[in-house]
């Protein structure tokens, strides 16, 4: 089956989107983005969908310009709408890494750009290689079952979904389609460098676990992560049944009676009933309001990343921003 097809059936089993739809698309300008918006272009017509492209230069390279460039002379060339917006991402991070303050702004600009062009799916090009090394990425952090599902081929955001056609789709399929149909597209010298995690599990440690234990190691990492979110959907299904009142404040013998399971979902829910998601949350802060909840004494207190607390008091926790 050719890679076309199989973004077909990815985008219809999954059903990623509806015929009719309006999908704004992340494109980078490098291998995998461009794949993904020329095979979507191709499907366009066959599944009547409106594409739009949008580019965050990041200005973390001297050659970022160049990026945005070959995006708005891609997007000419496919005869589709792009919206580019570069920002210094160095001078707006605040506190965060460099990697989760650009992951973050480049998210928002997305789905800011999506409300404009009318579109309620966000297209991203992660692929089947960037999902294993997700998972063991989150696995050498410490992470949980939510971390275990890593990336869900959709998911929502605000009140739109982000969608990833890609996601069962291996690089070398993409570096191959790229090749075969003479497409040209940009490399981020960046993801050669060994500063960052991701280059590293990606440049030292997962060719290591292929050739000295598992040489279909991504395969089973990938399946680790759908098996995990598969787990973590029915999990969180029963947790939504359990009505606890006000999020921010959950009574603590009602919490102490749950499943350990249920509670930490339920301790998510209200992390992220206050600061929108829990993506900096990792499996030790949890424990650490397992413990709160258990054996500290009342008046006791559990700072959180993102600014946010949590107090024990008499009958109930108190979720707030300090």
């Amino acid at each position: 089956m050719g890679i076309e097809e199989k973004v077909k059936n990815n985008i219809i089993k999954d059903k990623l989107f509806r015929k009719g739809e309006r999908i704004l698309v992340g494109v980078s300008g490098g291998a995998d983005s461009v794949c993904l918006i020329h095979i979507l272009n191709r499907l366009k017509d066959e599944l009547k969908i409106k594409l739009y492209i949008a580019h965050l230069d990041h200005g973390l390279r001297n050659d970022s310009r160049k990026d945005a460039e070959f995006v708005k002379d891609l997007a000419k060339n496919l005869n589709i709408p792009v919206a580019i917006k570069r920002v210094q991402i160095k001078r707006i991070r605040g506190n965060l890494s460099i990697e989760e303050a650009a992951r973050n702004t480049r998210l928002d600009f997305l789905l800011k750009e999506a409300v404009k062009a009318g579109a309620k799916k966000v297209a991203l090009a992660h692929n089947f290689d960037d999902q294993a090394e997700t998972v063991l990425m989150r696995i050498l952090r410490g992470t949980g079952l939510y971390g275990l599902s890593a990336m869900a081929s959709k998911r929502k955001a605000n009140n739109l979904f982000l969608i990833r056609p890609l996601l069962n789709i291996k690089r070398g399929e993409i570096e191959a389609f790229l090749k075969k149909n003479n497409i040209a597209f940009r490399t981020d010298k960046s993801n050669t460098q060994e500063i960052y995690l991701r280059n590293r599990i990606r440049l030292e440690l997962l060719p290591c676990l292929e050739k000295k234990y598992n040489k279909n190691i991504k395969e089973a990492l990938f399946s680790l992560a759908k098996c995990a979110s598969s787990d973590y959907d029915y999990l969180n299904i029963a947790s939504q049944r359990l009505y606890f009142g006000n999020k921010l404040n959950p009574e603590l013998k009602k919490l102490a009676r749950l499943h350990p399971a249920i509670l930490r979902l339920k301790l998510r829910e209200s992390i992220s009933a206050l600061q929108g998601d829990t993506r900096r949350v990792t499996f030790r802060h949890i424990q650490e309001l397992e413990d709160l909840l258990f054996n500290r004494p009342l008046g006791s207190i559990v700072d959180l990343p993102k600014g946010l607390s949590v107090l024990k008091k008499q009958k109930n926790f108190v979720f707030y921003l300090r």
